[in-house]
Protein backbone atom coordinates (compact mmCIF):
# COMPACT_ATOMS: atom_id res chain seq x y z
CA UNK A 1 0.00 0.00 0.00
CA UNK A 2 1.13 3.58 -0.90
CA UNK A 3 2.18 5.60 2.26
CA UNK A 4 -0.11 9.07 2.19
CA UNK A 5 1.77 12.55 0.94
CA UNK A 6 1.62 13.24 4.27
CA UNK A 7 3.99 11.33 5.78
CA UNK A 8 7.19 12.74 4.55
CA UNK A 9 5.88 15.68 6.57
CA UNK A 10 5.31 14.00 10.24
CA UNK A 11 7.81 14.77 12.91
CA UNK A 12 9.45 17.80 14.41
CA UNK A 13 9.66 21.95 13.38
CA UNK A 14 10.71 24.81 15.14
CA UNK A 15 8.95 27.71 13.83
CA UNK A 16 11.48 30.17 13.83
CA UNK A 17 12.15 33.68 14.43
CA UNK A 18 13.09 36.95 11.97
CA UNK A 19 16.55 39.43 13.46
CA UNK A 20 15.95 42.36 12.53
CA UNK A 21 18.46 45.95 11.94
CA UNK A 22 18.71 48.91 13.78
CA UNK A 23 16.51 50.14 11.20
CA UNK A 24 13.79 47.69 11.19
CA UNK A 25 15.45 45.75 8.09
CA UNK A 26 16.17 42.09 7.85
CA UNK A 27 19.17 41.00 9.35
CA UNK A 28 19.80 38.22 6.39
CA UNK A 29 23.30 37.16 7.69
CA UNK A 30 22.00 36.50 11.50
CA UNK A 31 18.66 35.08 9.71
CA UNK A 32 21.41 32.59 7.95
CA UNK A 33 22.84 31.32 10.54
CA UNK A 34 19.54 31.32 13.05
CA UNK A 35 18.13 29.30 10.10
CA UNK A 36 21.05 26.86 9.32
CA UNK A 37 21.88 26.38 13.23
CA UNK A 38 17.92 25.22 14.05
CA UNK A 39 17.54 23.51 11.21
CA UNK A 40 20.63 21.15 11.47
CA UNK A 41 19.93 20.51 15.23
CA UNK A 42 19.46 16.93 16.17
CA UNK A 43 15.56 15.80 15.55
CA UNK A 44 14.70 18.41 13.57
CA UNK A 45 12.41 16.79 10.46
CA UNK A 46 12.10 20.85 9.43
CA UNK A 47 11.83 24.85 9.96
CA UNK A 48 8.42 26.63 10.10
CA UNK A 49 9.15 30.24 8.43
CA UNK A 50 7.13 33.16 8.22
CA UNK A 51 4.54 31.99 11.00
CA UNK A 52 3.61 34.23 14.13
CA UNK A 53 7.28 33.75 15.75
CA UNK A 54 8.33 34.93 12.52
CA UNK A 55 6.43 38.40 12.65
CA UNK A 56 4.40 37.17 9.23
CA UNK A 57 2.04 39.74 9.84
CA UNK A 58 4.34 42.40 10.15
CA UNK A 59 7.13 41.74 6.85
CA UNK A 60 6.22 42.79 2.81
CA UNK A 61 5.35 40.05 0.71
CA UNK A 62 9.40 40.61 -0.91
CA UNK A 63 10.47 40.43 2.39
CA UNK A 64 8.32 36.91 3.35
CA UNK A 65 9.84 35.73 0.26
CA UNK A 66 13.17 36.46 0.94
CA UNK A 67 12.92 34.27 4.15
CA UNK A 68 12.21 31.25 2.33
CA UNK A 69 14.88 32.20 -0.31
CA UNK A 70 17.60 32.10 2.53
CA UNK A 71 15.97 29.34 4.49
CA UNK A 72 16.07 26.99 1.47
CA UNK A 73 19.60 28.26 0.39
CA UNK A 74 21.13 27.82 4.05
CA UNK A 75 19.23 24.79 5.48
CA UNK A 76 20.81 21.11 5.29
CA UNK A 77 19.99 19.28 1.82
CA UNK A 78 16.22 17.14 3.21
CA UNK A 79 15.23 20.26 5.23
CA UNK A 80 11.16 20.78 4.82
CA UNK A 81 10.36 23.80 4.53
CA UNK A 82 6.93 24.83 5.47
CA UNK A 83 5.80 28.79 4.94
CA UNK A 84 3.38 30.73 7.06
CA UNK A 85 0.91 32.86 5.35
CA UNK A 86 -1.02 35.28 6.68
CA UNK A 87 -3.17 37.97 5.03
CA UNK A 88 -6.26 39.26 5.18
CA UNK A 89 -7.08 38.92 1.35
CA UNK A 90 -7.67 35.26 -0.11
CA UNK A 91 -6.27 36.37 -3.49
CA UNK A 92 -3.48 38.51 -1.49
CA UNK A 93 -2.51 35.20 0.08
CA UNK A 94 -2.82 33.15 -3.05
CA UNK A 95 0.24 35.65 -4.24
CA UNK A 96 2.15 34.79 -1.29
CA UNK A 97 1.34 30.84 -1.66
CA UNK A 98 2.91 31.48 -5.09
CA UNK A 99 5.95 33.33 -3.93
CA UNK A 100 6.64 30.51 -1.45
CA UNK A 101 6.23 27.86 -4.16
CA UNK A 102 9.10 29.83 -6.20
CA UNK A 103 11.49 30.47 -3.57
CA UNK A 104 11.47 26.97 -2.51
CA UNK A 105 9.07 25.95 0.26
CA UNK A 106 7.65 22.07 0.85
CA UNK A 107 4.15 23.05 2.03
CA UNK A 108 2.20 26.03 3.17
CA UNK A 109 0.18 26.90 6.42
CA UNK A 110 -2.45 29.22 6.20
CA UNK A 111 -3.20 31.45 9.29
CA UNK A 112 -6.96 32.48 9.86
CA UNK A 113 -6.86 36.33 9.10
CA UNK A 114 -7.02 38.30 12.04
CA UNK A 115 -10.33 39.65 11.16
CA UNK A 116 -11.82 36.43 11.78
CA UNK A 117 -11.60 37.60 15.17
CA UNK A 118 -14.73 39.34 14.77
CA UNK A 119 -16.32 36.82 12.57
CA UNK A 120 -16.02 34.05 10.51
CA UNK A 121 -17.83 30.76 8.92
CA UNK A 122 -17.26 27.63 7.05
CA UNK A 123 -18.30 29.07 3.95
CA UNK A 124 -15.58 31.84 4.01
CA UNK A 125 -12.58 29.62 5.62
CA UNK A 126 -12.88 27.08 2.71
CA UNK A 127 -13.69 29.84 0.22
CA UNK A 128 -9.96 31.39 1.32
CA UNK A 129 -8.01 28.04 1.45
CA UNK A 130 -9.63 27.05 -2.01
CA UNK A 131 -8.29 30.33 -3.29
CA UNK A 132 -4.99 31.04 -1.69
CA UNK A 133 -4.06 27.61 -2.64
CA UNK A 134 -5.88 27.00 -6.42
CA UNK A 135 -2.63 28.05 -8.30
CA UNK A 136 -0.55 25.65 -6.29
CA UNK A 137 0.83 22.40 -6.08
CA UNK A 138 2.04 22.64 -2.60
CA UNK A 139 0.89 21.06 0.20
CA UNK A 140 -1.44 22.28 2.89
CA UNK A 141 -1.52 22.95 7.05
CA UNK A 142 -4.08 23.86 8.58
CA UNK A 143 -3.78 25.82 11.82
CA UNK A 144 -6.50 25.56 14.52
CA UNK A 145 -6.11 28.64 17.26
CA UNK A 146 -6.31 29.06 20.71
CA UNK A 147 -9.44 28.62 22.10
CA UNK A 148 -9.02 32.01 23.42
CA UNK A 149 -9.08 33.19 19.75
CA UNK A 150 -12.52 33.44 19.59
CA UNK A 151 -13.67 32.69 16.55
CA UNK A 152 -10.38 32.69 14.21
CA UNK A 153 -10.35 28.93 16.16
CA UNK A 154 -12.46 26.66 13.53
CA UNK A 155 -15.71 25.16 15.19
CA UNK A 156 -15.78 21.43 14.75
CA UNK A 157 -17.70 21.20 11.77
CA UNK A 158 -15.51 24.11 10.18
CA UNK A 159 -12.27 21.56 10.82
CA UNK A 160 -14.10 18.97 9.38
CA UNK A 161 -14.85 20.84 5.96
CA UNK A 162 -11.36 21.73 6.22
CA UNK A 163 -9.43 18.79 7.09
CA UNK A 164 -11.14 16.98 3.64
CA UNK A 165 -9.71 18.99 1.45
CA UNK A 166 -7.64 17.11 -1.11
CA UNK A 167 -4.66 19.06 -0.61
CA UNK A 168 -4.26 19.22 2.99
CA UNK A 169 -1.50 17.30 4.75
CA UNK A 170 -1.48 18.29 8.80
CA UNK A 171 -3.27 20.25 11.06
CA UNK A 172 -1.05 22.60 13.51
CA UNK A 173 -2.92 22.25 16.32
CA UNK A 174 -2.50 25.09 18.67
CA UNK A 175 -5.62 24.92 21.18
CA UNK A 176 -3.58 25.79 23.82
CA UNK A 177 -5.82 23.57 26.00
CA UNK A 178 -5.51 19.77 25.97
CA UNK A 179 -8.97 18.89 26.00
CA UNK A 180 -9.59 20.45 23.26
CA UNK A 181 -6.43 19.18 21.43
CA UNK A 182 -7.96 15.69 22.61
CA UNK A 183 -11.57 16.11 20.66
CA UNK A 184 -9.92 17.66 17.85
CA UNK A 185 -7.15 15.17 17.08
CA UNK A 186 -10.43 12.43 17.51
CA UNK A 187 -12.50 14.25 15.03
CA UNK A 188 -10.20 14.29 12.54
CA UNK A 189 -8.83 11.11 12.55
CA UNK A 190 -12.40 9.66 12.30
CA UNK A 191 -13.32 12.29 8.68
CA UNK A 192 -9.83 12.87 7.51
CA UNK A 193 -7.44 9.99 8.86
CA UNK A 194 -4.67 10.31 6.29
CA UNK A 195 -4.13 14.39 7.77
CA UNK A 196 -0.94 14.91 10.45
CA UNK A 197 -2.50 16.35 14.04
CA UNK A 198 0.39 18.06 15.15
CA UNK A 199 0.51 19.18 18.77
CA UNK A 200 1.14 22.83 18.51
CA UNK A 201 0.93 24.39 22.37
CA UNK A 202 4.35 25.01 23.60
CA UNK A 203 2.94 25.01 27.46
CA UNK A 204 0.80 22.17 26.93
CA UNK A 205 3.50 19.54 25.10
CA UNK A 206 4.03 16.86 27.60
CA UNK A 207 0.32 16.22 28.26
CA UNK A 208 -0.63 16.17 24.07
CA UNK A 209 1.99 14.25 23.35
CA UNK A 210 1.01 11.93 25.66
CA UNK A 211 -2.78 11.97 24.13
CA UNK A 212 -0.03 11.03 20.76
CA UNK A 213 1.05 13.41 17.70
CA UNK A 214 2.31 13.58 14.67
CA UNK A 215 4.51 15.89 15.18
CA UNK A 216 4.89 19.51 16.07
CA UNK A 217 5.49 22.89 15.14
CA UNK A 218 6.44 25.03 18.37
CA UNK A 219 8.55 28.07 18.41
CA UNK A 220 10.25 27.09 21.82
CA UNK A 221 12.08 24.47 19.37
CA UNK A 222 13.94 27.53 18.01
CA UNK A 223 15.56 28.36 21.06
CA UNK A 224 16.07 24.62 23.04
CA UNK A 225 15.50 21.86 19.98
CA UNK A 226 17.07 19.32 21.88
CA UNK A 227 14.62 19.76 24.50
CA UNK A 228 11.57 19.19 22.21
CA UNK A 229 13.44 17.02 20.64
CA UNK A 230 13.96 15.11 23.67
CA UNK A 231 10.61 14.89 24.83
CA UNK A 232 9.09 13.71 21.27
CA UNK A 233 11.48 10.77 21.44
CA UNK A 234 10.88 9.92 25.25
CA UNK A 235 6.98 9.91 24.17
CA UNK A 236 7.30 7.69 20.76
CA UNK A 237 9.21 5.11 22.93
CA UNK A 238 7.09 4.95 25.97
CA UNK A 239 9.76 6.39 28.49
CA UNK A 240 7.86 8.28 30.70
CA UNK A 241 9.88 9.06 33.53
CA UNK A 242 12.74 10.60 30.81
CA UNK A 243 9.95 12.71 29.03
CA UNK A 244 8.85 13.81 32.43
CA UNK A 245 12.69 14.58 32.96
CA UNK A 246 12.61 17.10 29.90
CA UNK A 247 9.05 18.00 30.76
CA UNK A 248 10.35 19.48 33.86
CA UNK A 249 13.49 21.14 31.77
CA UNK A 250 10.71 22.87 29.04
CA UNK A 251 8.11 23.80 31.77
CA UNK A 252 9.58 27.20 33.34
CA UNK A 253 10.95 28.45 29.83
CA UNK A 254 7.77 27.90 28.20
CA UNK A 255 6.26 29.51 31.21
CA UNK A 256 8.07 32.15 31.23
CA UNK A 257 7.78 32.68 27.63
CA UNK A 258 3.75 32.13 26.92
CA UNK A 259 2.16 31.76 30.05
CA UNK A 260 2.95 35.34 31.85
CA UNK A 261 0.95 38.14 30.68
CA UNK A 262 0.78 39.77 28.69
CA UNK A 263 0.93 36.78 25.72
CA UNK A 264 1.81 39.38 23.37
CA UNK A 265 5.48 39.58 24.37
CA UNK A 266 5.91 35.86 23.44
CA UNK A 267 7.96 36.55 20.28
CA UNK A 268 10.04 39.11 21.43
CA UNK A 269 10.69 37.21 24.49
CA UNK A 270 11.89 34.68 22.04
CA UNK A 271 13.85 37.03 20.43
CA UNK A 272 15.22 37.97 23.82
CA UNK A 273 16.18 34.43 24.90
CA UNK A 274 17.79 34.26 22.10
CA UNK A 275 20.09 37.26 22.52
CA UNK A 276 21.07 36.56 26.21
CA UNK A 277 22.21 33.13 24.80
CA UNK A 278 24.82 34.98 22.21
CA UNK A 279 22.78 33.48 19.17
CA UNK A 280 21.32 36.57 18.14
CA UNK A 281 22.68 40.19 18.72
CA UNK A 282 19.77 42.19 18.78
CA UNK A 283 16.02 41.26 19.86
CA UNK A 284 14.13 44.28 18.30
CA UNK A 285 10.96 43.70 17.15
CA UNK A 286 9.14 45.97 14.67
CA UNK A 287 6.48 48.97 16.23
CA UNK A 288 4.41 48.71 17.85
CA UNK A 289 6.31 46.28 20.22
CA UNK A 290 8.68 48.05 21.53
CA UNK A 291 11.88 46.84 23.73
CA UNK A 292 10.67 44.21 26.65
CA UNK A 293 10.89 45.87 30.05
CA UNK A 294 14.05 44.63 32.18
CA UNK A 295 12.01 42.84 34.93
CA UNK A 296 10.68 40.79 32.07
CA UNK A 297 14.69 40.10 30.98
CA UNK A 298 14.88 39.38 34.09
CA UNK A 299 12.63 37.00 34.35
CA UNK A 300 14.12 35.30 31.15
CA UNK A 301 17.61 35.12 32.35
CA UNK A 302 16.32 33.40 35.38
CA UNK A 303 13.89 30.86 33.46
CA UNK A 304 17.10 29.85 31.17
CA UNK A 305 18.94 29.56 33.89
CA UNK A 306 16.61 27.20 35.68
CA UNK A 307 16.52 25.09 32.13
CA UNK A 308 20.20 24.98 31.93
CA UNK A 309 20.25 26.71 29.17
CA UNK A 310 22.33 29.67 30.87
Amino acid sequence: MTAPASERFRGLYAATICPLLPDGAIDEPVLAQHLRTVAAADGMTGLLVNGHAGENFMLDRAEKRRVVEIARAECPPGTVLICGINAEDSHEARRHVEDAQAAGADAVLIFPPFSWGLSQDGDVALRHHRIATETSGLPLFLYQAGVGAGTMAYAPEVLVRLARLPNVVGIKEGSWETSAYEAHQRLVRRVAPQVLMMASGDEHLFSCFALGTDGSQVSLACVAPEFIAGLYRAMLAGDLATARAWNDRIYPLAKAVYGTSPGGHATARLKACLKLLGRIPDDRMRAPMGPLPSEEIAMLRGALQACGLL
